[in-house]
């Protein structure tokens, strides 16, 4: 079944690769009183990982697709070569059921009052999709209603929903939170993005509402990505968890309008948009009825149900097996679909290539260490990651073992974004959040590194991988990040990789495998989550969130429940 050479040795193992640190002074560092010994094998491991899933062979990874079968292949037989055993109580899947649903590109969004009309066509100037898995859905006349961020959030004493009723309307939201608007530290989380700012969030508080429809303006910064990855991701297949309730809990119409595209509708209803963006950032806005524009739009759909896999890999403890460390990474990518240029298949080298590759060197690790872990340890590479979380959602809600017995997640995903080499830094994406970091700071002290905040805390990271599945019911959860201080290079050196991935590559074609890629920064992210990993397997510790999180009270639940049965 598989459609390339599989990995061979290529190393000894435990070979190190030295680095020869900077000439004094060099970044304002000294010499550099760091552990710069990368390991050899584990660099070879994942050049010769990410290749193979990225190659055109394996067609963009995409769910219930050939290249699904595929990439499945690929890991079981590496897992089994390595002596692993199936983790879902002797087999080695999940099955995960899932619905791709696709619109025709021939939809237009039609607007329409009594001084104004416009036909807004697919794709450049509205990206229109429907989590309900029916054959057609539409929206009839709607009345637009612009409801600032789309935020109902008692305990923060803010609802933009206040003194109107959405029922059967279409409302248009802000992308982000009114804490990066204002980047002030008071106002939710000021410049770090909550779960509010997400726009999965906004349309599923919308379905609260009983609206019809949502239209989320976007903008590349509070977004954190460009119109063009909104095109690239929300046209084809859209895949979600196969669900007979969808079509009760969720809008007809999901949109996302241009920033331009949503000027003109803003100046149709006689109002400026900047005006209005500026007031629902304070905590007195109120709804506001765009004039009389009424929006209509019929979404015809094709439907396909299908069986995805999340690959479930064990080492079972010695001593407490029941208990678990999970490494999570997502297999997947977005397939084949209309690219740019002659380029049509989505890679996803570094997202999340990058990441599988890392879940097998780890596996490797384990496996040849001299005493088995006394915890199980768990590699669960999940489905469907592109399309909202789904091979992790499923198993949060159906995990193999048990929340309570849960120690911690370790998630890696696109652990080679930007390639930027060595750091002096390791940056966590939601700083701040649990007791995992106390094990970060000891294994990053190890490589003589520091623990830092994530470069971006507004793009709400956080809530956008794996992790966050298991988060939210409850399991400590920690997610690493590419820091930009390039020991070689710079931070500013560093930072402007970063970035050019971000604007050019991810969610394109262009995500594609280079073997020049430096990926020692790849290799030390590994060592540090299979130090932490090492650690809690051999203790008797289950690492809390800390106080303020709102994932808190889940895992303290879990645990209070496991202790009084």
């Amino acid at each position: 079944m598989l459609g390339a050479a599989l990995l061979v040795a290529a190393c000894d193992s435990g070979s190190d690769a030295s680095v020869t640190p900077p000439p004094e002074g060099k970044q304002g560092v000294s010499q550099l009183a760091v552990a710069l010994s990368p390991d050899a094998t584990i660099d070879a491991e994942l050049h010769q990982h990410i290749a193979e899933l990225a190659s055109d062979a394996y067609m963009g990874r995409e769910p219930g697709t050939e290249g699904e079968e595929l990439t499945v292949a690929y890991l079981v037989k590496h897992f089994e070569a390595l002596g692993l055993e199936p983790g879902n109580d002797g087999d080695w899947f999940q099955q995960v059921p899932i619905t791709a649903v696709t619109s025709s590109p021939e939809a237009v969004l039609s607007i329409r009052g009594a001084d104004y009309s416009a036909e807004l066509n697919y794709g450049d100037q509205m990206m229109a999709m429907t989590t309900r898995q029916l054959d057609q859905v539409s929206i009839e006349d709607s009345e637009l209603v612009f409801v600032g961020y789309g935020i109902n959030a008692p305990e923060r004493g803010w609802n933009d929903y206040a003194g109107i009723d959405v029922t059967g309307k279409t409302v248009v939201v802000l992308v982000n939170d009114p804490g990066f608007a204002t980047r002030d530290p008071a106002l939710f989380n000021g410049n770090a993005m909550t779960y509010y700012g997400r726009w999965i969030y906004k349309y599923e508080e919308a379905a609260r509402q009983g609206a019809a429809g949502v239209l989320i303006v976007h903008e590349t910064a509070p977004a954190a990505y460009g119109w063009g990855v909104v095109r690239n991701s929300w046209s084809g297949p859209q895949i979600r968890l196969t669900d007979a309730n969808a079509n009760a809990h969720r809008v007809a119409i999901e949109a996302w309008l241009p920033l331009e595209q949503a000027e003109a509708l803003f100046s149709a209803a006689g109002l400026d948009y900047g005006e209005q963006k500026a007031a629902a950032a304070s905590g007195d806005f109120t709804p506001v009825p765009l004039g009389d524009l009424r929006a209509s739009m019929t979404l015809e759909n094709t439907l396909t149900s299908a069986s995805s896999h999340n690959v479930a890999a064990l080492i079972p403890g010695t001593r407490y097996p029941d208990e678990v460390v999970i490494y999570t990474s997502h297999w997947d990518h977005l397939g084949v679909r209309e690219g740019e240029g002659d380029d049509n298949i989505y890679n996803g080298a570094s997202d999340n290539a990058s990441g599988t590759a890392a879940l097998l060197s780890l596996a490797r690790m384990y496996m040849e260490l001299p005493q088995r872990p006394e915890r199980s340890i768990l590699f669960l590479a999940v489905t469907a990651e592109e399309s909202g979380l789904l091979g992790s959602q499923w198993y949060g809600e159906n995990p193999i073992f048990p929340l309570a017995k849960t120690v911690a997640n370790f998630n890696m995903d696109n652990i080679a974004s930007g390639t930027v080499g060595l750091t002096q830094s390791v940056a966590v994406v939601g700083y701040g959040n649990s007791e995992l970091e106390s094990y970060l700071e000891e294994a990053a002290a190890e490589q003589g590194r520091a623990v830092v905040q994530e470069p971006f805390p507004e793009k709400g990271y956080y809530y956008r991988s794996d992790h966050f599945s298991l988060a939210r019911v409850g399991v400590p959860a920690l997610y690493l990040t590419r820091a930009t201080d390039s020991i070689e290079h710079g931070h500013e050196w560093g930072a402007k990789r970063l970035a050019d991935y971000r604007k050019h590559h991810y969610h394109k074609p262009s995500d594609e495998y280079d073997p020049s890629w430096d990926l020692s920064g790849s290799v030390q992210e590994v060592q540090l989550l299979f130090a932490m990993g090492r650690r809690l397997a051999a203790n008797r510790e289950f690492p809390r969130w800390n106080e303020g999180v709102e994932f808190k009270a889940a895992r303290d639940a879990s645990l209070s429940e496991s202790a009084n049965k």
